[in-house]
């Protein structure tokens, strides 16, 4: 019964993704193809969007598939874990049930429809608590050699859960809201709670002594959080990238990668660094791009003579460029929560991301001189990289295709994710033919769960930025950073160790959600450009994600590659010195990331 369930589910929350982006390819065509805008895709789009991340939710609990900080458990002595693994279920019961009381609270009380459709919001906004019930029921699920736990960590969660909803006012009142806010929900982040049920607990715990009527807020802002077309984008862009490598683009890539640069000193690591750059501007995605190339050339680089955690921390590093260079995911968001133009983001982005690939490919070049790498690959003819890059052509089309729809209002991100997906299909099935029904369902499955863990983030952190705004703790924030009649320069590099501190222990995406809100509106008094600014977040955001004890791209090339994560976190020093050099660039000369737009216009 339970694996029916698991399994209907994810066909639901896939079907959906799959309505989501085939409604958008809808629009583009009805608006090129047959000159007339439809009222309603956008509208149905965001819906399906919606239930598939709320349904999509529940799977990916049962499955361990969110994101968390992977810290206590491996500090803590073994005897002490089973002891560890129930609290974080207990905390995650508790945030479910919240879920669950509060958005049928919502749900009473919503009285509107949507503007297109004329549909009852409450059917939308009906997906939170069902997200919830679903997430008991896979707690309450029988596990081997511990029936008991899950339902035990239901109980235990309701009980906590009815402990702060009743017992907050005598604790800490209305004045604590923002402190508890950050107290809790950091905290549990850090106790291994997973990120989007710590920080949906922690907006709970900050509203708890105002009453019911502030408590909606937190599923009336988790819901509406997704009702953004450009966050559609997420999804899109992963599902292009999971089918670009099942369908042989990746591999296309690192052909001509290596045919083009494979004969220098450290060439299958400058081939490394090429792949990388040419598949960042096809995926957006820095996991997906880390795990491919993992398996692609970690294996032939190790045979040709590279120390294997070297191979990997090489990869992890320059799997950054995916978020680097347009349509980063980190980009996309940071737009949707800045509100700040996608493509000039895109522009903007392009030159910093090629100095991050310049400034690896150096460090690949003085580490393989000092260790002997490279230089046995025999130097391709012209016509062998002709050939190669015939074959790449289709790959490399798109991000100019990409790049140039969004910036000169061709398409929207949103629609341009969608297009990617549709491409990355014919071209998988059509040009290179290795596109196929098991291995585009397998990509699909994947992809769901990776934007569902990204997406339930973005949603948790919504009530988040919804305290931190009420509190008005960006302007006090401000206020303080002025008050130190510090300069700019002052300020910029005290914004930049506070994001590279934060980088070490928050993943990127919920760094993202959590400080955008707080530190857009401060840049901006300060004067500083915000989209400048977007890409020295990212660039920090993306540092961190090579950098113990989180190192997320560090830990799949090792899990991927088979190596050693402490040679590997070693071996990628001199890569985060490299991007360290890229990021003081790019903070302090406006004309590495404001140049294109200066050139091309606003």
């Amino acid at each position: 019964m339970w694996r029916v369930l698991d399994l209907a589910l994810e066909a639901i929350a896939a079907l959906l993704m799959l309505a989501a982006a085939g409604i958008a390819c809808l629009q583009v065509f009805f608006r090129y193809v047959m000159n007339a805008s439809l009222a309603w895709p956008e509208e149905v789009a965001l819906w399906a969007f919606g239930w598939a991340v709320f349904i999509g939710m529940a799977v990916a609990l049962g499955r361990g598939g969110h994101i968390a900080i992977d810290l206590v458990s491996r500090l803590i002595p073994t005897a002490w874990r089973p002891a560890h693994r129930f609290f974080v279920a207990t905390m995650v019961a508790a945030a479910s049930v919240m879920l669950v009381v509060h958005g049928i609270d919502f749900l009473s009380r919503a009285m509107q429809v949507s503007p297109a459709m004329q549909w009852p919001l409450k059917y939308l906004f009906l997906a939170v608590p069902v997200g919830g019930a679903l997430n008991l029921c896979y707690l309450a699920r029988p596990r081997e050699g511990a029936a008991w736990t899950g339902l035990a960590a239901i109980l235990a969660g309701g009980l906590v859960y009815l402990a702060v909803r009743f017992g907050a006012g005598f604790l800490y009142g209305e004045a604590g809201s923002a402190a508890v806010l950050m107290i809790v929900g950091l905290a549990l982040i850090m106790l291994e709670v997973p990120i989007a049920f710590a920080l949906a607990f922690g907006a709970f715990a900050a509203f708890a002594p105002l009453g019911n009527m502030m408590l909606v807020i937190v599923t009336q802002s988790m819901s509406s959080s997704l009702n953004s077309f450009t966050l559609l984008a997420i999804p899109f862009f992963i599902m292009a990238a999971a089918l670009m490598n099942a369908g042989g683009i990746t591999t296309k890539l690192v052909d001509l990668a290596t045919h083009l640069v494979g004969h220098l000193r450290g060439g299958l690591g400058q081939a490394n660094v090429v792949t990388n750059t040419l598949l960042g501007g096809v995926s957006g995605s820095s996991s997906a791009d880390a795990s491919a190339i993992t398996k692609l050339l970690v294996p032939e680089m190790e045979r040709r003579g590279y120390a294997r955690a070297f191979s990997c921390a090489l990869t992890s590093a320059a799997s950054t460029l995916a978020n680097l260079i347009p349509p980063g995911l980190g980009l996309i968001i940071y737009a949707a929560l800045a509100s700040v133009s996608v493509g000039a983001l895109f522009v903007a982005t392009i030159v910093p991301g090629l100095m991050a690939a310049l400034a690896l490919a150096v460090v690949v070049y003085l580490v393989s001189r000092a260790r002997g790498y490279g230089a046995d690959v025999p130097r391709s003819t012209g016509h062998q990289r002709l050939i190669a890059l015939r074959n790449a052509v289709p790959a490399l089309l798109l991000p100019l295709v990409i790049v140039g729809g969004v910036r000169f209002g061709v398409f929207t991100a949103t629609e341009a994710g969608a297009i990617a997906f549709v491409f990355a299909i014919f071209c998988g099935a059509l040009i290179y033919r290795r596109l196929t029904v098991t291995n585009f369902i397998s990509s699909i499955r994947e992809a769901v769960f990776d934007t569902v863990a990204i997406a339930v983030i973005i949603a948790a952190a919504a009530p988040f930025a919804w305290v931190l705004a009420a509190e008005q703790v960006p302007q006090r924030l401000a206020a303080a950073m002025g008050s130190l009649d510090a300069g700019l320069v002052i300020l910029l590099l005290l914004i930049n160790l506070f994001l590279l501190f934060v980088g070490l222990f928050i993943e990127m995406i919920a760094a993202l959600v959590i400080l955008v809100p707080i530190l857009v509106p401060m840049v901006k008094a300060a004067g500083y450009d915000p989209i400048q600014f977007g890409i020295v977040l990212v660039l920090n955001l993306v540092i961190g994600a090579l950098t113990p004890p989180l190192g997320m791209l560090v830990f799949i090339t090792a899990r991927v590659g088979k190596a050693d994560v402490t040679s590997v976190f070693r071996a990628v020093m001199p890569f985060i010195l490299a991007l360290l050099v890229v990021l003081m660039l790019v903070t302090f000369v406006p004309v590495f990331t404001l140049g294109p737009l200066w050139l091309f216009g606003p």
